[in-house]
């Protein structure tokens, strides 16, 4: 990785968080998910595969992961750009190593998320307090300003500057020095951390599950796919395609049926 990559990467961090210059709708629930965040790391560093690989644990993780009552997630966005370009940047060859890396780099990327979430928080006080004077005054100038201005200068230097300054010192100089964390790391962590993070990928995969079966029969489904994907070393192309065909011939019986009643 070099330093041309960390900035484009730290731009797109601020560009996936709520409230960023593009919206919510591009950013935090477009470019913000992990599969489209890994994609756009995949792009800037050239290896669009294996980040599509990882950015697909990243997801099925997000779906695992509870947040009850008050209690703040870990941040989604930020833990996928830091993750997936740690990984990307001390990429070994060996697929366990890497998502290993990826998983340690997206716990620090998360809980520095969040915790500039908290100094966002805290710092758009000011930015309120004047929209508040705005509105006393009258003036949508002074309101937009608020808004539009100071809170996204903001959320621009909570986000751009945290995430350049990892990026920089770890990614940056590691690949440069030709140092690399996964070397490092000790063997013992890097397998703690790939089973936790597969625990909660299937975590993930079990609660979308349980939304999506509704009959028993279904499970058959779910094993045709695995052994399309274990046994028969099919694409996630071929097997979308034949979830394709078989829902079509689903929605056809289905119909027909309800006619004929």
């Amino acid at each position: 990785m070099n330093i041309i990559q960390a900035i484009l990467i730290a731009i797109f961090i601020y560009l996936a968080s709520i409230g960023s210059i593009v919206g919510n709708t591009i950013g935090w629930y477009s470019l913000g998910r992990p599969i489209v965040a890994s994609l756009v790391v995949g792009i800037i560093m050239g290896n669009v595969p294996l980040a599509i690989q990882l950015g697909l644990l990243l997801q099925l993780a997000n779906l695992g992961s509870v947040t009850p009552g008050g209690a703040v997630g870990w941040d989604l966005s930020y833990a996928t750009y830091i993750g997936v370009a740690g990984a990307l940047a001390f990429d070994t060859g060996d697929l366990a190593t890497t998502t290993a890396v990826m998983w340690t780099f997206s716990v620090v990327g998360g809980a520095i998320g969040v915790a500039m979430w908290n100094v966002n928080y805290a710092l758009n006080l000011f930015a309120n307090r004047i929209s508040y004077q705005g509105a006393l005054e009258a003036n949508p100038k002074k309101i937009a300003f608020a808004n539009a201005g100071v809170g996204n200068i903001i959320g621009f230097l909570t986000r751009f500057i945290p995430a350049m300054i990892l990026l920089s010192t770890t990614a940056v100089v590691g690949s440069q020095s030709g140092i690399n964390v996964a070397e490092i790391i000790p063997a013992w962590f890097l397998i703690t951390i790939n089973t936790f993070g597969g625990m909660m990928a299937a975590l993930g995969m079990g609660i979308l599950l349980s939304f999506l079966i509704k009959e028993k029969w279904q499970w058959a489904l779910v094993v045709f796919g695995f052994m399309l994907v274990g046994y028969l070393k099919l694409s996630m192309m071929a097997c979308a395609m034949f979830a394709i065909i078989i829902a079509i011939v689903y929605y056809v019986l289905n119909g027909k049926g309800e006619l004929h009643e």
